[in-house]
């Protein structure tokens, strides 16, 4: 959930919101219907509003959508943008709208359910032939080398002022990418396109591809960066590459476990994919580096975001099929405070039973009142 700071960073990227406002320009005519996926606090769709529609379903699942209600009022547009508290999965239209506009994105486009999100709006929410913004967007992949972001990986683990060894986090550090906002001068083999999203096409909500590179020169390099390239329709969009102009994406840093010296002639060959798990994505970048002449591999990595998050045998253990699993007192709590709300008691009387239950869990009447409230919101009424 985004901060109301991150939605004003939004706004004044220029380069973004520039290029999204030619999009809508273009492809909202008088009278159209657009959806919003994702409205935050209402910009697109107030956009949209400026350059034409009749009708704007604003769809924000986050208590944020009531910002966008009261920049709307106070524009005068509150009776043409229709706020939907909801996932656009959720949603239902009367009928389907001219253009579909969003950007659900996080640093790279395979960020949670954004694609399957896309795939139902074009499936369901819009018109054939309609307008997706964005249209396209096309991953692209260089080699970094070695400096500044390697070492803020590493350096907490592997070198540190209190003598102590911490290089057991290493590995786990070196399978997690992050964020960062690299220089055009932190590329040594030069980008090429790892894969495109079509999202006129798209149905499989995951990617792999292959890249090959070959050196030209002695230098030192320690793992990949990742960036997109946005295609919105009419002429417009933008790139988050490393020395373009600043956006609010940045780029993705995917680490070796240690830095690598190439000479001319290696080649560095990868293969990277993305799979949809849950909520997010599991990321896998497997490098293979050899020497212009025969010989063993200077380096063959096998990477994945998997193998970056802490995890003891016991939470493994939980997990697997044949674990058989008892509810504890947390979880004996929220069971009761489920059944009683779905006996369809208010709140107040549902607080006032289980903290009459739990006296030792629940210190307070208000406290057992906020955990009431806090599954009534999560679990209560319509599909969120």
């Amino acid at each position: 959930m985004y901060s109301l700071a991150a939605y004003g960073d939004m706004i004044r990227d220029r380069g973004r919101m520039d290029a999204y406002a030619t999009a809508l320009r273009a492809a909202v005519t008088p009278g159209a219907t657009v959806v919003d996926i994702g409205t935050g606090t209402g910009i697109m769709a107030f956009l949209a509003c400026k350059y034409g529609a009749a009708t704007v379903w604003a769809i924000e699942p986050a208590d944020v959508i009531e910002t966008a209600r009261a920049i709307a009022h106070a524009n005068g547009l509150g009776d043409r943008v229709r706020f939907v508290q909801k996932r656009s999965t959720s949603l239902t239209l009367p009928e389907p709208a001219d253009v579909v506009v969003s950007d659900l994105r996080g640093v790279l486009p395979l960020f949670q359910h954004h694609v399957p999100s896309i795939v139902d709006a074009r499936r369901r929410l819009l018109k054939p032939g309609g307008t997706l913004i964005p249209r396209r967007d096309v991953l692209r992949v260089a080699v970094a080398g070695a400096g500044a972001l390697y070492e803020r990986h590493v350096t907490p683990w592997e070198r540190n002022d209190y003598g102590l060894d911490m290089r057991a986090v290493s590995r786990l550090e070196t399978n997690t990418w992050r964020q960062c906002h690299a220089r055009s001068d932190d590329i040594v083999l030069a980008p090429e396109d790892l894969a495109a999203i079509d999202y006129a096409t798209v149905h499989e909500t995951g990617m792999s591809g292959r890249v090959q590179w070959y050196a030209s020169a002695a230098v030192e390099t320690c793992g990949l960066l990742v960036w997109f390239d946005a295609d919105l329709g009419a002429g417009a969009g933008f790139s988050n590459a490393p020395g373009a102009p600043g956006l609010i994406y940045g780029q993705a840093f995917f680490p070796w476990p240690h830095p690598v010296r190439l000479a001319p002639g290696d080649t560095v060959a990868l293969r990277m994919s993305a799979v949809l798990v849950g909520e997010d994505y599991v990321w896998t970048w497997e490098t293979r580096i050899t020497p212009e002449r025969y010989g063993a591999p200077k380096a063959d990595f096998r990477q994945s975001t998997f193998f970056g998050i802490p995890r003891s045998p016991a939470s493994l253990a939980r997990r697997a099929a044949d674990h058989v699993s008892s509810l504890n007192g947390e979880g004996r709590l929220d069971r009761v405070i489920l059944e009683l709300l779905e006996q369809g008691l208010p709140l107040g009387r549902v607080a006032h039973e289980v903290f009459a239950k739990f006296p030792d869990r629940l210190s307070t009447r208000e406290r057992a009142l906020d955990r009431v409230a806090d599954l009534s919101a999560r679990y209560g009424g319509e599909e969120p």
